[in-house]
């Protein structure tokens, strides 16, 4: 009898501590959609798929590759005509002076492991052509995949979606993200925020206040040097001129990579800006930059698009200001520049493959029709157990109920996320339930039938059915395991259920289900008979 009260307590106690965990103390319903976090099919939010143009990590990791290299070439006296990309993946030294070939083959070996030497002929002679290796491209594109991920991660984490979805879509060469954000309200936002890629730039100017880009490009006999690049210029604020074309030097500014940290600041017009401090590194580069350039034109670039042009008037060396131009920009357009700055450069641009918005309603329907599915499922099961198994029918509900609490528990306090597929897993581990205790009654009766004591008959019922209850649910244990692990977001989910309802099921089938056997057959006279 003591033994029955010590495991009477055990289950008390259980309980007890899975409805504090799911609906707090004292229980209420507010504290339980609170901490019963609801997927994007029940909540409504929204789904998108991201393409990463995993071209444009390969083709900034080759700008990086043309300022070391002509950083490098510097250091070592050796003079050159220029040095520019001519493809994604590819670069040249044009106009290298021949007396330094061994020199200029040595920082390649060197500094250069991840590129082949194609040529080092061209128009001009001792031109040095260098190609990225097709294996290393392929780990940068899918490396700018994870990292892309990372990036949106820290961005949707800053704006305060709870329990979004950020992972890998696809298998090997396919370089999609999905995107699940539960209960987002303002979508239009988060997709700009996440499409930022905040690629800063910060270049000098070579010419500017262009009608057009073929007009900027016709500036220059109608064929662009190598070293420059164009880009659009759209000034904020009355009296502008709208779109202007702006040409800056490729080589030599600073990037983004070099940025330290963003905040909210205000410009000398008293307009929102974003102020910006560079690492130590940067700042260096950012001296020499403006120093050596005084009286010319700097222009800030961001995400393909020159944000402001100003004179350089003297030396700068760690700090500086984006600002919108005479307009300024908008409190919350500053404060989400702010928010991409710190959360750091996508490595490459998205485009948007797939965009779907599920509408709270419906998620508010899939959840009224979720519920009357698992209550109907659980009054039927209850009134077939009760009508076949008479008052062991009654040991079979308290355990299933059991069951759902310890799961419901379970999803608050490792804060998963319940969605209409987890929603069938709990519907089948009601299922799954009801299938132990009928194994476990079957075994009861057939002891009965031999003429064993009620006693008797649940000692050996229990220990004949426990090993196959414990095959069965390992089985089903590790098949809902690889449904995690390999899954996407709504397999996840009937995942997540299933496996923690297995794992409670265990507890309630064989723990809980005997420990009512033995303590309703230790209330009655020896000898008695069961209904069962």
């Amino acid at each position: 009898m003591k033994n029955i009260r010590t495991r009477l307590l055990i289950i008390l106690g259980v309980t007890l501590f899975s409805i504090y965990l799911f609906a707090g103390f004292p229980p209420s319903l507010a504290k339980m959609k609170e901490r019963i976090r609801l997927g994007l099919d029940l909540q409504g939010g929204t789904h998108l798929v991201l393409q990463v143009v995993t071209d444009d990590a390969i083709r900034l990791n080759t700008d990086d590759a043309v300022d070391g290299f002509q950083r490098a070439l510097q250091e070592n006296n050796i003079l050159v005509r220029q040095v520019n990309r001519t493809a994604d993946n590819e670069f040249q030294a044009v106009g290298v002076d021949p007396a330094k070939d061994a020199e200029v083959r040595r920082i390649i070996t060197d500094l250069y492991s991840d590129w082949d030497l194609v040529g080092t002929a061209g128009e001009v002679p001792n031109t040095y052509t260098l190609r990225l290796k097709p294996n290393v491209a392929e780990v940068l594109r899918d490396q700018s995949v994870d990292q892309a991920i990372q990036t949106i991660r820290n961005r949707v984490d800053a704006i305060g979606v709870a329990e979004p979805v950020i992972q890998r879509r696809g298998g090997a060469g396919v370089h999609q993200i999905l995107v699940q954000l539960p209960g987002m309200s303002d979508p239009a936002r988060v997709k700009n925020i996440i499409k930022s890629t905040a690629l800063l730039y910060i270049r000098l100017v070579d010419s500017s206040g262009h009608s057009s880009q073929a007009a900027a490009i016709q500036h220059y006999g109608g064929l662009l040097p190598a070293n420059l690049e164009v880009f659009p210029y759209s000034e904020r604020g009355v009296g502008t001129t709208g779109t202007t074309y702006v040409v800056v030097q490729r080589s030599g500014g600073i990037s983004g990579r070099e940025l330290r940290s963003a905040s909210l600041t205000r410009d000398e017009n008293g307009k929102p800006a974003v102020g910006f401090t560079l690492t130590p590194e940067g700042a260096s580069r950012f001296a020499r930059l403006t120093g050596d350039n005084i009286g010319k034109s700097l222009a800030i670039i961001l995400d393909g698009r020159v944000q402001s042009v100003a004179t350089i008037q003297d030396r700068i060396s760690n700090t500086g200001i984006i600002n919108g131009g005479a307009g300024g920009f908008a409190p919350q357009e500053a404060q989400d520049l702010v928010l991409v700055l710190r959360s750091g450069a996508l490595p490459a641009s998205m485009t948007y493959d797939e965009e779907r918005v599920v509408d709270a309603s419906l998620g508010a329907d899939s959840i009224r029709q979720g519920l009357i599915a698992s209550i109907a499922a659980l009054i039927g099961v209850v009134v077939f157990m009760l009508f076949y198994y008479r008052w062991a029918g009654l040991n079979a509900a308290v355990s299933m109920a059991l069951n759902l609490i310890i799961l419901f528990a379970a999803l608050a306090y490792f804060q998963a996320t319940l969605t209409l597929p987890g929603i069938a897993g709990v519907i089948l581990t009601i299922g799954v339930g009801i299938d132990s205790n009928v194994l476990i009654f079957e075994r009861i009766r057939e002891e009965l039938k031999a003429g064993k004591t009620a006693v008797a008959s649940i000692t050996t019922g229990f220990k004949r059915v426990f090993t196959t209850i414990v095959d069965t649910h390992l089985a089903a244990l590790i098949s809902a395991m690889f449904l995690f692990l390999f899954g996407t977001g709504p397999v996840k989910g009937f995942a997540v259920t299933l496996v923690i309802g297995l794992a409670a099921n265990v507890f309630t089938a064989v723990f809980v289900s005997r420990t009512l056997f033995d303590w309703t057959m230790s209330r009655r006279t020896a000898g008695a008979s069961m209904s069962i």
